[in-house]
């Protein structure tokens, strides 16, 4: 039987407990029996402006998930071209690694906006999602072609956003304490 890895891919600015929280969710849903965490350097829909260095996000991931067996940080994003798409991250993936079944995890609210992600459709042909609910989203919105190739895995919804974390509204409980004490020493985010 294959390997079955979930591929929770991101710009993780910063990694927060409602990411560490769906991963686990993730994990304990049965589907997968891994998860390969994908930083990705500069994602084409996000602002660049308030986004922290490549190599401080990927220092919080591995201090985040430190102590997790079955997560594994990957910088592979950063040897793709950019911009870095989830079609070409899960195709390299599968091309290295093709004794292993691979599912593109996501939260509810990205689901809804799955059909806008670059070629969608070819994505679709080369995983199954695996879908997380997320605070206010409604999965009712997506079509049934995609839905045909989802997954959903129960999780109890934390509404914390790195949006929030970074502009210090998010409250303290937001943070797993070893990133909080890295943000502080590298100045990250003020």
């Amino acid at each position: 039987m294959k390997k079955r890895i979930g591929v929770f891919g991101g710009s993780f600015n910063p990694v927060h407990n409602g990411h560490i929280h769906i991963v686990k969710s993730f994990l304990k849903s049965g589907v997968i029996d891994e998860m390969l965490i994908t930083l990705a350097p500069s994602p084409p829909h996000k602002d660049h402006t308030t986004q922290a260095p490549y190599h401080h996000r990927f220092r919080m991931l591995e201090l985040a998930f430190a102590g997790f067996d079955q997560v594994t940080i990957s910088d592979l994003e950063k040897s793709l071209p950019v911009p870095s798409y989830s079609l070409q991250t899960i195709q390299s993936l599968k091309a290295s690694n093709p004794t292993c079944q691979f599912f593109l995890c996501m939260g509810e609210d990205s689901l809804e906006g799955f059909h806008t992600w670059h070629r969608y459709k070819e994505l679709l042909a080369e995983v199954t999602l695996l879908v997380a609910a997320r605070p206010g989203s409604n999965a009712g919105l997506v079509t049934e072609q995609i839905l045909k190739k989802t997954i959903f895995v129960s999780n109890s919804e934390l509404d914390i956003s790195s949006s929030t974390v970074r502009s210090g509204t998010a409250g303290k409980h937001a943070l797993p304490e070893s990133v909080a004490e890295y943000i502080r020493t590298q100045n990250l985010y003020s």
